[in-house]
């Protein structure tokens, strides 16, 4: 992996750069639970990421989505069905993700805003990188319960309605860390700002 892609956020924390997402390992001891995929031709970076932060895809415990783009969901079913992993989403978000329907921006809207710097890039890196093929998870289950799930980095999802009608952030407590998503970002391709922003609207 290159330098930089994985950071230690905080004990038992990994963020980790994709092509043009993140995603974050939590982990305890053996056991990983992973938040978000990429995009499915991130699918080798997130298998790599997982050992370089010492862990095997074995390890795997659960995968949460903040939301069911395909640029979060990449690699969920493969996952899931490789290593007997449940995905879990928000209730609103489970249907998204089993593409019952497709709530994110149409590639007319894309191309009839072509003209924006970045745009066009973005979108040729989304393509490539499978934003537009079939990702879908089979069996995506709604969080067991209210709080703190009983998984390795005891994530709380917060919902956050917008982006998607499930997208969901998630608190770490103990670690002070909140995974925003797609609800609050750090930079985009498509916009020149940098720093904590909201997506540029499409």
């Amino acid at each position: 992996m290159r330098e930089g892609t994985l950071i230690h956020a905080a004990t038992g924390v990994h963020l980790v750069h994709g092509s043009n997402t993140n995603w974050v390992i939590l982990s305890e001891g053996d056991a990983v639970t992973l938040i978000d995929c990429g995009y499915p031709g991130d699918r080798q970076q997130v298998l790599d990421s997982l050992v370089a932060a010492g862990h095997s895809p074995e390890a795997l415990t659960a995968i949460l989505l903040t939301h069911a783009h395909n640029d979060h969901l990449g690699s969920a079913e493969h996952l899931s069905h490789t290593f007997d992993v449940p995905v879990y989403a928000h209730a609103a978000e489970v249907p998204h993700a089993r593409r019952e329907f497709l709530h994110q921006v149409s590639l007319g809207r894309v191309l009839r805003n072509g003209w924006r710097p970045g745009v066009l890039p973005w979108a040729v890196h989304a393509l490539r990188s499978g934003g537009t093929t079939d990702a879908r998870v089979s069996r995506p289950r709604p969080f067991p319960a209210e709080g703190a799930l009983d998984l390795p980095g005891r994530p709380v999802p917060v919902h956050t309605p917008g982006h998607t009608a499930g997208h969901c952030a998630y608190h770490l407590g103990g670690a002070g860390i909140v995974i925003s998503g797609d609800g609050l970002v750090t930079g985009h391709p498509t916009s020149r700002a940098r720093g904590p922003q909201l997506l540029p609207t499409m």
